[in-house]
């Protein structure tokens, strides 16, 4: 089992609430096979995996849940709109026409006991003005052949006030960070969800970066938060990714496989491998022009599918996202074979 317990609880250390730990210098590796295309959108973020083969991601620019085959790529299998199930309703403009559902950038997914959890980036929009709809941490069904995607639960707003006011976090000032634009320097934005051995969700943040430290925290009762208790967090947890906050998280035998990014769009991703307790690893897998935001990965797979967020990636002389054609939007995913 891994085990979160911060480190100067383990060592003594005086240190409070907080865990820091130094990367080290590459020390694993991978082999990465030639890109998969997948049509129809272009800004992958959260992914569950539902076979051997097949996925349902999310889009942070829209609220639609859409399934792939991993290993064939191009247009989803079926997709599903939940802005309704989510309380987020289309509008009319002040010219009498319809609008589409303002986005609830859902940012990263899990699953846990039999469901998957999908929960938004909660921070404001990039001109920095309140957006009420981002505050969504809800669950699906993991849909099979006798069962369909759906939402099923539906965490309260309260949730967001209960992790701006925990306690063991105050010493970030979430607060004053839920004010600001979330690629701004100090801005909220979370980006990292995965389920830890104990029945707890990883919630990791591409924002704030205190002290150049990756921040995380674990909601040690997502079942009952979503029940509509209130929400308990463990003590946060900080991680030396060079600088970087957490872009992706995933549980994979054992160890957190890490996407680490800039809190802006500048800069190259990394991919760290964790234990839980000791030095995040470096893995050695280049990801130049290569955007990842989500994880394909399947237990019974010895290899995960990187997973890129291509909005801003130019196709001709426009960014993917600006594309009137849905068949012209595309996606990538890199397969990279984990070798430690």
């Amino acid at each position: 089992m891994i085990d979160l317990t911060p480190l100067q609880q383990r060592t003594g250390s005086a240190r409070s609430a907080v865990v820091a730990l130094a990367a080290m210098a590459v020390v694993g590796s991978a082999t990465a096979a030639a890109d998969v295309r997948f049509t129809g959108m272009c800004d992958a973020s959260g992914a569950i995996p539902l076979s051997t083969d097949r996925f349902a991601v999310a889009d942070d620019e829209d609220n639609l849940l859409r399934i792939y085959d991993a290993e064939t790529g191009g247009a989803p299998l079926g997709e599903i709109d939940i802005s309704r199930q989510l309380g987020v309703e289309s509008t009319l403009s002040r010219k009498g026409r319809r609008q589409p559902p303002a986005e609830t950038d859902i940012e990263a997914a899990t699953t846990l006991n039999g469901r998957a959890y999908w929960i938004t980036s909660h921070g404001r929009d990039s001109r920095g003005e309140e957006r009420r709809e981002r505050l969504r941490f809800f669950t699906t069904t993991i849909p099979d052949d006798s069962r369909a995607l759906a939402v099923t639960a539906v965490a309260p707003e309260s949730f967001f006030e209960q992790l701006l006011a925990a306690p063991q976090l105050r010493p970030f000032d979430l607060p004053a960070a839920a004010m600001r634009a979330p690629k701004t320097a100090g801005g909220l934005n979370i980006e990292g969800l995965a389920a830890t051995p104990d029945g707890g969700l990883l919630i990791g943040f591409r924002s704030p970066i205190p002290d150049g430290l990756a921040l995380l925290v674990v909601l040690e009762n997502p079942e009952q938060t979503m029940a509509g208790e209130a929400a308990r967090f463990s003590e946060p947890i900080r991680l030396d990714l060079g600088g970087l906050g957490v872009r992706a998280l995933s549980l994979r035998h054992g160890r957190y496989l890490i996407a680490a990014g800039h809190h802006d769009s500048g800069g190259e991703s990394r991919l760290y491998a964790w234990n839980g307790v000791g030095v995040p690893e470096q893995m050695a897998v280049d990801l130049r022009d290569f955007n990842p935001e989500g994880y394909f990965q399947h237990t019974a797979r010895r290899d995960v599918m990187l997973l890129s967020d291509d909005g801003g990636r130019m196709v001709g002389k426009r960014p993917c996202k600006r594309l009137k054609k849905r068949e012209q939007k595309y996606f990538r995913g890199r397969w990279v074979s984990l070798e430690n």
